[in-house]
C-alpha cells in the first residue's frame, strides 16, 4: 500500500502523501552549545545541544562519549494546560519512552569512540503539539547536536545524518505527517527513523 495515491485531501488541505512545511532557526538560545527551533506545521520544539567533559559512569576509563536526550512538553503546548513532570515527582512512561527513541536514534549516527570522554545532552522542549513531537526532536535534534559538534571540533563524530517522519491509516488511508487529530483518530500510527549512515 502506498502513500499519496488519489487526489483525497485531508481536513488541513494535504494530500495523503504530502509533509506539513518544515522551518528551522538556528541558534535560538544563548548559551547552549547549538540550538534548534523546528517547526512542523503547529509543532514547534526547541532543541538545544549541551557538551560537558564528563560520562556516565559505565562509560569511565573507555575513552569513549556518550549521547542522550531530555523531552519535556510545556504546560501551554496543547489546547488544555499539562502539568509539568517535575512537580509530579517523576518523569511519566511516555516520556521515558521518547527520550529513548531520541537519545538511541542520534546515538545511531554518532561515533562515540571520537568523542573523547564527553556527554552531549540533548534537551527537547515542546512549546507547541500538533503532532510528530516525537519526530521533530529527533530531526531538531540531529541539526542541534550536529553543529554542537562541529563547532567542538568533533565533526568526525558525526557518521551520519538523520530525520523521522510518522505515517499511518486514518480512515483506511495510508498518510504521511499526520497531524494531532489524525493522531488520535489513526486506526494504526509509527514513526519512521531514517539515517544515512552506513
Amino acid at each position: 500500500m502506498s502513500i499519496g495515491g488519489g487526489a483525497r485531501f485531508r481536513a488541513d488541505g494535504r494530500t495523503p502523501g504530502q509533509m506539513r512545511p518544515v522551518s528551522m532557526t538556528l541558534d535560538v538560545q544563548k548559551w547552549a552549545a547549538a540550538s534548534c527551533l523546528i517547526r512542523m506545521g503547529d509543532t514547534h520544539v526547541l532543541c538545544a545541544a549541551t557538551v560537558e567533559d564528563r560520562i556516565p559512569p559505565h562509560l569511565r576509563g573507555k575513552g569513549t562519549g556518550w549521547v542522550t536526550a531530555e523531552y519535556s512538553m510545556l504546560p501551554g503546548a496543547t489546547s488544555e494546560r499539562s502539568q509539568r513532570e517535575s512537580t509530579k515527582g517523576r518523569v511519566g512512561g511516555r516520556t521515558h519512552e521518547i527520550q529513548r527513541l531520541v537519545g538511541r536514534s542520534l546515538r545511531g549516527v554518532v561515533n562515540t569512540s571520537l568523542m573523547g570522554e564527553r556527554t552531549v545532552t540533548i534537551d527537547c522542549d515542546v512549546l507547541q503539539a500538533d503532532g510528530g513531537t516525537r519526530c521533530a526532536s529527533v530531526t531538531g535534534g540531529y541539526v542541534a547536536l550536529a553543529i554542537a559538534l562541529k563547532r567542538k571540533g568533533l565533526e568526525r563524530a558525526i557518521a551520519g545524518r538523520i530525520a523521522a517522519i510518522s505515517v499511518g491509516i486514518v480512515d483506511g488511508t495510508p498518510v504521511l505527517d499526520l497531524d494531532y487529530p489524525e493522531d488520535s483518530h489513526a486506526e494504526v500510527d509509527f514513526n519512521v527513523v531514517g539515517t544515512d549512515a552506513s
